[in-house]
């Protein structure tokens, strides 16, 4: 194998798909990445068995073949390469020299036949989302996936694609987060996709790109096509909680509360708080008013702010770090808050039509 290409858009490739490489395994190859080289193109592939991520980019080259070579070795080598032009070349026995201007490395590589198969989509579906959208919807939900849960679905966002709607939802037991999209889709399907590879894609989307992302969903796996990328994740299997159930379907106190100044009052509170200590910020609701206090060792603040009130007074207490989660990713300058009592859900939502819906658990307040 033997190929000529542009290092800066080598070294762009191989940042994104090194992403989707395993850094600790007892199989060598998932520690490197996989390059296809005919047609004058190179093909780069990453996988750690849940994941992998691919792309292509052009090339002259020279002689076709395949290799694996170690991710962060050859990432460190060509991002340092002093000229424009790079030239990669690997004999028979997976020896690969590598040339830049006066550099020249020798590095090993291994056979592409150690390298594991790389699932295949078969499916007919396609759901095609704006990349824009698509990345909207994702850091929406993403942040309420669950890290660490003995329920495998809570650790991903559930897709649900009916009535040409897409639903993103993902919740972790104290909070819900949904966002819903209008798309031109036929397909009744639903999934879920694990929170590891959605932030993977993210990373991938280009907020001012208005192309179409191209979604297909396999039995057990599903394949993103970003651009010039391909992401291909593994589905998690399971039946997803019924979240619908969760929301309540009435409140007794209703709230329009301009987000920016309402996130800064909780931020402003937050400063009273560390790790160790994970006081309530209580919040007192009545004649129009928010009044904010956080009581801790460290000390007291107190703020309040103005809001549209309808309904009863309320004395409810928040976690701190899931409240501001909610009002950072509400992307509408102003919300309705709806709450039904001191220990239930609460709702928070835009003020005209339904593209979100967030929902977290208040904290006990003591007396």
């Amino acid at each position: 194998m033997k190929f000529q290409c542009n290092r800066n858009k080598l070294t762009e490739a191989v940042t994104n798909v090194q992403r989707a490489v395993s850094v600790k395994t007892t199989m060598p190859a998932l520690e490197g990445i996989l390059i296809k080289c005919e047609n004058n193109k190179i093909e780069l592939f990453g996988y750690d068995l849940e994941i992998c991520i691919t792309t292509s980019i052009d090339a002259v080259v020279m002689e076709e073949g395949s290799s694996v070579v170690k991710a962060k070795l050859f990432s460190d080598i060509i991002r340092r390469m002093p000229e424009d032009s790079i030239t990669i070349e690997v004999d028979s026995k997976n020896i690969v020299y590598i040339n830049s201007g006066r550099v020249d490395y020798k590095i090993v590589g291994l056979p592409a036949e150690d390298y594991p198969e790389i699932p295949v989509i078969s499916s007919e579906d396609k759901i095609s989302v704006e990349e824009e959208t698509l990345g909207s919807m994702i850091r929406q939900t993403i942040y309420a996936v669950a890290e660490n849960d003995v329920k495998p679905t809570n650790k991903g966002t559930l897709f649900e694609i009916e009535n040409k709607t897409v639903r993103m939802v993902s919740l972790d037991g104290y909070r819900l987060a949904m966002r819903t999209e209008k798309i031109d889709c036929d397909t009744e399907k639903s999934f879920i996709v694990p929170g590891k590879s959605l932030n993977e894609i993210n990373r991938l989307i280009s907020d001012s790109n208005d192309e179409m992302t191209d979604i297909i969903p396999g039995t057990r796996h599903i394949m993103f096509r970003i651009g010039n990328y391909r992401v291909i994740s593994r589905l998690i299997e399971g039946e997803f909680i019924n979240y619908r159930g969760s929301i309540p379907k009435s409140h007794v106190t209703e709230l329009k509360i301009n987000t920016r100044i309402f996130t800064e009052t909780i931020e402003r509170m937050s400063l009273m708080l560390t790790d160790k200590m994970k006081s309530p910020i209580r919040c007192v609701i009545e004649d129009n008013e928010i009044k904010t206090t956080c009581n801790t060792p460290l000390g007291q603040a107190n703020d309040s702010l103005n809001v549209s009130m309808s309904g009863e007074s309320i004395e409810i207490g928040f976690n701190n770090k899931f409240l501001l989660d909610a009002l950072r990713y509400c992307e509408t300058d102003e919300i309705i808050m709806e709450l039904t009592g001191a220990t239930k859900a609460v709702v928070i939502k835009p003020t005209e039509g339904e593209s979100f819906l967030f929902m977290l658990m208040p904290m006990r307040l003591s007396k």
